[in-house]
């Protein structure tokens, strides 16, 4: 009996050992799960933290973000965390993810902190689709600044080093994880993801996304990545590329347009040449009123200047300007930071060239650079080019400083000009102007700064200046050939955008920073997004008195001054024309100098805007209702497949 209850005294010390190490067993497996998932969280917070501190430049608001609980701080360290966690159940290690989304995360948040340096606005996911652009433009901006781009190279080099260092040794000694917690990981953060994915669209009102505090705050895109941090307005961005039809869109809204019909053809002359010039950067540099230049660089744009163009842009997005001159459809109606060039175009578009074509002109697009840039081969195309000279399509074209210069691009174009029999409509972008503006870019410089700006201001100020003289000589060479053509020659030109100046700006006490304000005074945004315009005739001269336009109206100028009707560009645009001057996606300012801020907001709009809004996107994402009614001859040209 003794042994039997002996062995059953040893059976029980043997059941409570074993269950005591499967209990210990467990509670350090809950404990390393837990101690993961903490650590996940916590390198959640960090990545976070370090994306912010990168894009606001500011230890204050970065803890303000994160601690304020109207803000979606919060909501963005749990995104992180999520998506640890299932990339971390990918790849079958614990914390690896890191290794991979944080490089990434922090790299488009130092992207976006130098964009807004040079560009005022922050980095959009529309950007991503022109990184082509920023690799081909390298070159230049490591010349302008060597040092930095060295140490940039430096840093580069030892950042990889470091993260591979990183990931060989997380592959070592990280935990793997089981299968158990793989497919656990997985249940939990995917639905959550997924979820979270399908209330970003800003288009659609959310009561989650609401009590998460994330704010689509689409009008004010600066106040947009303020509020809800790089990583949520950047996410708030991506539905950008479906444009919904605006409220109200329907065939009965195009019918209710009212429009008139138009003569076809000239109505009072012959078909005059046109030659449309958008030159890159072109601006009065005489209005720093703080510094003193030893002689005007403009004479000729001066005396012969029509008015000012009212850039939506600032230091870049070309094509956008680009856009609104060739097409007399507004930037205003498309979602913020959007590029027409590179995400809408992608049908047969009404343009200036599908116009002049269809009065038996010849329509042809010319631009010293690569025609991948901007998308310019496709679109010209959409836009009914029937040719577009690039830099691959013309004989070598001289180059001052890094680019091609403005006088060499100018003798092609009489050159092409010359060889011309029938009617032509040239629309020519120029590269010269092109920023940086390095102080070794031309050998000399004729026109000396005199101003309250450091040596590297200076510097940069005069290289600009520069350009801007040569951009004028080169008009004067233009101007000067029309006068002796026996066919009238209608000349325009106009500035693109303000160039990049980075400090200059500031130090002169022109802006308050060194990129333009996108809401301001009229008088401040005039200041800060006007540039020069030109609009003459080798038969009937200036066309004088314009004022400042959007780009979108320089269409319905130039069918006036060439003598055309059309009922669009002279009818709808003309009436929109006669109310409105400069139609922003912040602010509308009338033919009387009134300003209308932020009138996307208000609860009802102008009834011109709103058909102008309608129009635009029956044509460009619509069913073309108005195809026939407002643009006949593009229709026609399209039927007999142009």
């Amino acid at each position: 009996m003794a042994i039997f209850t002996s062995a059953a005294v040893a059976i029980e010390t043997t059941e409570e050992r074993a269950g005591k190490a499967g209990f210990l067993t467990r509670h350090a497996r809950a404990l390393a799960v837990l101690r993961s998932l903490a650590v996940s969280g916590l390198l959640a917070l960090l990545t976070v933290t370090a994306i912010e501190l990168i894009t606001r430049g500011s230890l204050a608001q970065t803890w303000t973000f994160l601690t304020n609980p109207q803000q979606p701080g919060w909501t963005t360290v749990g995104v992180f965390f999520l998506l640890f966690l299932t990339v971390d159940a990918l790849i079958g290690r614990q914390h690896k993810a890191v290794l991979i989304v944080f490089p990434l995360a922090v790299l488009m948040g130092f992207i976006s902190q130098q964009k807004q340096v040079f560009l005022t606005d922050p980095l959009y996911p529309t950007d991503l689709l022109f990184g082509r652009q920023i690799l081909e433009l390298m070159p230049v901006l490591v010349k302008d600044r060597p040092w930095t781009a060295a140490g940039l190279a430096v840093a580069l080099v030892f950042a990889v080093v470091g993260l591979v260092s990183l990931l060989v040794f997380a592959w070592r000694r990280f935990r793997p994880l089981t299968g158990k917690e793989r497919l656990t990981r997985l249940a939990l953060a995917l639905p959550l993801l997924a979820g979270f994915v399908s209330i970003m669209d800003y288009n659609d009102f959310s009561w989650v996304r609401d009590r998460l505090k994330v704010f689509p705050i689409m009008w004010d895109q600066a106040e947009n990545y303020r509020h809800n941090g790089f990583v949520m307005a950047f996410a708030i961005n991506l539905p950008m590329a479906n444009v919904k039809a605006p409220a109200g869109y329907m065939i009965d809204a195009i019918d209710k347009i009212p429009s008139k019909p138009m003569p076809a053809g000239t109505t009072h002359r012959s078909k005059p040449d046109v030659i449309v010039l958008m030159s890159e950067s072109l601006w009065d540099p005489t209005r720093l009123d703080t510094v003193k230049l030893s002689e005007d660089p403009m004479p000729v744009i001066r005396k012969n200047r029509s008015g000012s163009v009212f850039s939506p842009e600032f230091g870049g997005l070309t094509a956008n300007i680009e856009f609104e001159a060739l097409t007399g459809f507004s930037n205003a109606f498309l979602p913020t930071g959007s590029i027409p060039y590179q995400q809408y175009v992608r049908k047969p578009i009404p343009s200036l060239a599908t116009f002049f074509r269809a009065e038996g002109y010849t329509a042809r697009a010319i631009h010293p650079f690569s025609g991948w840039f901007w998308n310019r081969t496709s679109v010209y195309k959409a836009f009914g080019f029937e040719t577009f000279k690039d830099v691959d399509k013309m004989p070598p074209l001289a180059k001052r400083g890094n680019f091609t210069s403005d006088e060499a691009l100018t003798k092609e174009i009489i050159r092409q000009a010359d060889s011309q029999e029938d009617p032509f409509f040239f629309f020519a972008v120029t590269l010269q102007g092109h920023g940086p503006y390095d102080d070794g870019r031309y050998a000399r410089t004729d026109i000396k700064v005199d101003g309250r700006l450091d040596a590297r201001d200076t510097r940069m100020l005069a290289s600009y200046a520069q350009g801007v003289k040569e951009a004028d000589g080169s008009l004067k060479m233009l101007m000067d050939w029309a006068k002796e053509r026996d066919r009238e020659t209608i000349i325009v030109i106009f500035g693109d955008h303000l160039p990049p100046l980075n400090t200059v700006y500031k130090n002169s006490g022109y802006m308050q920073g060194i990129t333009a304000s996108r809401k301001g005074t009229p008088e401040q945004m005039k200041k800060e997004h006007e540039t020069p315009l030109v609009i003459w005739s080798n038969k009937t001269g200036v066309d004088k008195e314009i004022g400042t336009i959007s780009p979108a109206f320089l269409s319905y100028y130039l069918l006036k001054e060439a003598g055309f009707e059309h009922p669009y560009y002279t009818g709808f645009l003309g009436a929109v024309h006669d109310r409105l001057r400069v139609i922003d996606r912040y602010m509308l300012i009338d033919a009387k100098g009134n300003a209308t801020p932020d009138w996307a907001r208000q609860k009802t709009v102008d009834p011109l805007v709103r058909d102008y809004r309608f129009l635009q996107h029956d044509i460009m994402f619509g069913k073309q209702y108005g195809l026939e009614r407002f643009f006949d001859s593009h229709a026609e040209l399209m039927s007999a497949g142009y």
